[in-house]
């Protein structure tokens, strides 16, 4: 791609150019990665070791009890891996009426039935085992040191540290773990982890087995049965990542490619597919109608994806009835250019999270994401080895006619989703920006900059986003000109105007390729709204 790098937006980043490249939101895990290209290390290495240490530097969004997407080009081609976990075996929906009330909708939001099965760390493994260099127990490296030794707080993950505190203090092992003097840290302030250190250890001598089958594991089932949970060490041992195939949808002459459902990347597939019809790159991409267009079909793409998207056994339709080129036309003649509207699911038949990315100079590039879901997941965290658990099971439903009703052995609905994208199938740039239903808006977002507009990666982490909610409500970011805010408005949208980047509007990073990666290398950009950082060599 050909970018203009002239950025229109204020911003303190600027593009990083390097043959091998490291892009997240915390700079030490960024030079975590770059340590091990260092040391030999592909792609894959780097990526690993700088999720491990995500883990420690930015708990807010992530832990070792996390969940984890990743979509990689090795060379030659793509491959996706699905390490979402599954629910216990106990989980259905009479267990949760029956602890929660007849009228409860969905798990709890926090706590320990809030816990599914962990899938993080046998992402690692599975990545590591099948496209990595460097052995597994190097990779955990640097994320012990940072544990054992500390870092000092960066501000925006303070921030979201000490707002998290009154909300789930109470949480069993939450206070032990994150409020060491009874309190968040401050920026600044040393913050160490000697349990997670330990776990680490004993992940980095198992190759990941003692997380679910040995101690670790046993630790967590003994956790769970003491406060009320149902997480068992079969629940662990029986689970596995799976390998699966990308799903792609075209736009302006590229191929974007995401995770297949239960994730909801195939969102912003709908929203770019309806777009398609739509000549984007002739009306002002910082204007109320460009702004209006990607609104309403990101509205189009959210109603189909809320209706249908669950564990692929449960759908009533598929991915590629979703995608259909015919079924997604007659969704875009549904947009009024003149006016917002509240749009239902469509009838496909007929027709707290972070990202980081990594690329080597041999071409392979790396794009994952883990998460535990709302800020520090469901609260719990497991005191001899640290393992801050997510809370992914409050994406299931008790609904028996949903197809996202929650089952023993079950995958649920995923906000996490990283992205891939191609031309004439080769790679052109690996990407994602984190934050719960943001993912989907943001992934288009970004690419109508880039691809309609030729904003270059670092431009396009730094314009004003919008933040579709449901119904005529939308967010928007305070940088955004107020004009077009009004121009939205004036269009029907109920426009609230946010000041808080971090939690509503999501974080993106991006590495694109520059030419050949042996000798231009490749372009990376790390979004402002984070701690984050792009590096390389």
């Amino acid at each position: 791609m050909k970018f203009d790098y002239a950025n229109p937006y204020p911003s303190i980043r600027i593009p990083v150019f390097a043959r091998n490249v490291v892009s997240t939101s915390h700079p030490l895990a960024a030079q975590a990665g770059v340590r091990i290209l260092q040391q030999g290390g592909n792609a894959v290495d780097a990526a690993i070791a700088t999720a491990a240490v995500m883990t420690l530097v930015e708990p807010v969004s992530n832990g070792l009890g996390s969940d984890a997407f990743c979509i990689l080009w090795d060379g030659k081609k793509l491959h996706g891996l699905n390490a979402s976990g599954t629910a216990p075996q106990a989980w259905t929906p009479e267990y949760f009426r029956r602890k929660y009330g007849a009228d409860a909708k969905t798990p709890p939001q926090r706590g320990i039935d809030s816990v599914s099965v962990p899938g993080a760390v046998g992402s690692w493994v599975a990545l590591s085992e099948r496209f990595g260099k460097r052995p597994f127990a190097d990779l955990m490296a640097p994320a012990i040191e940072i544990a054992e030794r500390g870092y000092l707080m960066p501000p925006v993950v303070q921030q979201k540290w000490a707002a998290a505190t009154p909300i789930l203090q109470s949480q069993p092992g939450f206070a032990q773990a994150f409020l060491p003097w009874g309190r968040a840290p401050e920026v600044g302030e040393l913050f160490r982890f000697p349990a997670a250190a330990r776990a680490l250890k004993a992940i980095a001598a198992t190759k990941g087995e003692a997380f679910y089958s040995g101690e670790i594991a046993e630790a967590l089932e003994k956790f769970s049965n003491a406060n009320g949970g149902s997480l068992k060490v079969r629940d662990l041992a029986n689970w596995k990542p799976e390998w699966v195939e990308p799903i792609g949808q075209d736009y302006r002459g590229h191929t974007v490619h995401e995770m297949p459902p239960n994730g909801q990347g195939i969102a912003a597939l709908i929203a770019l597919g309806i777009l398609q019809h739509f000549d984007m790159a002739s009306i002002p991409v910082d204007s109320a109608a460009s702004q209006h267009l990607q609104i309403e079909a990101m509205k189009l793409a959210f109603a189909d994806t809320y209706r249908y998207v669950s564990d692929p056994s449960s759908m009533e339709v598929t991915p590629l009835q979703m995608l259909d080129g015919a079924y997604l036309a007659s969704r875009a003649k549904l947009i009024d250019v003149n006016k917002a509207q509240d749009f239902k699911a469509g009838n496909p038949v007929k027709g707290g999270t972070i990202y980081l990315t990594a690329a080597d100079e041999s071409g392979m590039m790396v794009s994952f994401i883990q998460s535990n879901y709302m800020g520090f997941g469901s609260g719990c965290v497991e005191p001899e080895f640290g393992i801050s658990l997510q809370n992914r099971g409050h994406g299931f439903s008790l609904d028996d006619k949903s197809p996202n009703v929650v089952a023993p052995g079950k995958r649920p609905f995923h906000t996490i989703i990283p992205a891939f994208l191609t031309k004439d199938g080769q790679p052109v740039m690996s990407f994602g920006v984190m934050g719960g239903n943001m993912q989907p808006q943001g992934h288009m977002q970004t690419l109508v900059r880039m691809l309609d507009h030729g904003q270059n990666p670092q431009a396009a982490c730094d314009a004003p986003r919008w933040r579709f909610n449901s119904g005529l409500e939308i967010n928007v970011e305070a940088a955004m000109n107020p004009a077009i805010a009004r121009g939205l408005a004036e269009l029907g949208h109920k426009v609230d105007v946010i000041n808080d980047s971090y939690q509503d509007f999501g974080a993106g990073q991006f590495i694109c390729r520059a030419g050949d990666p042996a000798v231009e290398g490749y372009v990376a950009a790390s979004d402002p709204r984070r701690d984050g950082l792009a590096a390389g060599f």
